[in-house]
C-alpha cells in the first residue's frame, strides 16, 4: 500500500521559479517587440467603439466651492484595461497588503518586460463609516477590491507613458463628449441615475453650483459621467461628494442664522423643539 505524501517546496526553490518565469517572459518581449503606432490605433480603436465606451474611459471628482473649486480629471480602470491590452508585454499584479482595522492598503505592480521598467503603487481606502465602526466583511472586501483595482490603474499609468498616449486621449474624450442623446434627455438621464444612488436634485444642484436644471452644459454631463465612473471604481463615495458638503454648508447657514437672530427669537426655536409635533 502507497501512502500520501506532500512535497513541501522551500521559499528558494519558488523564488528561482519565478525568476525563470519573468526570464522567460523578458526573452519573449524582446522577440516581439510592440510596435508604439499599431499600439495607438489600437487603443483608439477599442475607446472609440462607440460613445458609451469612451465615457468609461474617464473619471471626474470634484474638490471644494466657488473659486476655490477644482475638478480633478483622470483615465478610468478600464481604460487602464484597454492600455495595458493594447501595449503588451507588460506583467502586472495586485494584492491587498495591510488591513489595520482603520484602512486597507493595496499595492499595484507594472513591470515592462521591453523596457525593464517597473513600478509599485500603493492606495488606501478608509473601512470605518463617518462614527468610526467598521464594515462588516463583505464590504471590507468592496472596498479592498475597489482599492485594488485603482492601484492596478495606477501602476499601469506609471509605467506607459503620458507622452505617448496624450493625443489618444484627447481624441477619445471628443467622442465621449459627442452628442448620443440630446442635451436634454441626458440630463433627465442624469438626474435619475444619481436620484437611484439616493442623492436628491437639491444636493445635485449644490454640489454643481447651479440653481436650475437648464444650467447642466456639456461640461458639466461630462464631469457628472465622470463621477459616475469614480463612484463605481470606489475613488469616492455618495457621502463624500454630496452628503458631507451638503451638512458643511447647512452647517455655516445655520451659524450664521443664529447669530443674527434675537435672543427671543432663539429661546422660541429652543422651546418649540422640545416636542415638534405640539400642534395648536
Amino acid at each position: 500500500m502507497m501512502e500520501n505524501s506532500i512535497q513541501v517546496i522551500d521559499s528558494g526553490a519558488i523564488e528561482a521559479i519565478s525568476r525563470a518565469e519573468v526570464d522567460i517572459q523578458i526573452t519573449t518581449a524582446k522577440r516581439y517587440p510592440r510596435d508604439i503606432e499599431q499600439v495607438l490605433k489600437h487603443i483608439e480603436a477599442l475607446a472609440t467603439m462607440d460613445s458609451e465606451t469612451a465615457e468609461d474611459c474617464f473619471y471626474a471628482l470634484k474638490r471644494g466651492r466657488g473659486d476655490d473649486a477644482k475638478v480633478i480629471e483622470g483615465l478610468s480602470v478600464r481604460f487602464a484595461e484597454i492600455m495595458a491590452n493594447s501595449w503588451g508585454n507588460l506583467r502586472i499584479a495586485t494584492r491587498i497588503i495591510g488591513n489595520d482595522g482603520k484602512t486597507i492598503t493595496s499595492q499595484g505592480v507594472c513591470h515592462d518586460l521591453e523596457t525593464n521598467v517597473a513600478t509599485s503603487v500603493e492606495v488606501k481606502r478608509r473601512i470605518t463609516d463617518k462614527y468610526g465602526k467598521t464594515f462588516n466583511d463583505d464590504m471590507i472586501v468592496v472596498t479592498g477590491n475597489a482599492a485594488s483595482a485603482i492601484a492596478f490603474r495606477n501602476a499601469i499609468l506609471k509605467v506607459i507613458p503620458k507622452a505617448i498616449t496624450k493625443k489618444i486621449v484627447e481624441n477619445v474624450k471628443q467622442v465621449a463628449m459627442g452628442k448620443s442623446l440630446d442635451i436634454e434627455t441626458a440630463r433627465n438621464n442624469a438626474i435619475e441615475y444619481f436620484k437611484k444612488l439616493g442623492v436628491t436634485e437639491k444636493e445635485l444642484f449644490t454640489h454643481l453650483e447651479i440653481k436650475v436644471l437648464a444650467e447642466i452644459d456639456k461640461e458639466k454631463l461630462f464631469y457628472l459621467k465622470g463621477l459616475k465612473n469614480a463612484l463605481k471604481e470606489g475613488s469616492t463615495t455618495i457621502d463624500e461628494t454630496f452628503k458631507k458638503t451638503n451638512e458643511k454648508l447647512d452647517n455655516i447657514v445655520n451659524k450664521a442664522k443664529t447669530a443674527t437672530e434675537p435672543k427671543q427669537d432663539q429661546q422660541d426655536k429652543q422651546d418649540s423643539s422640545i416636542n415638534p409635533n405640539e400642534s395648536f
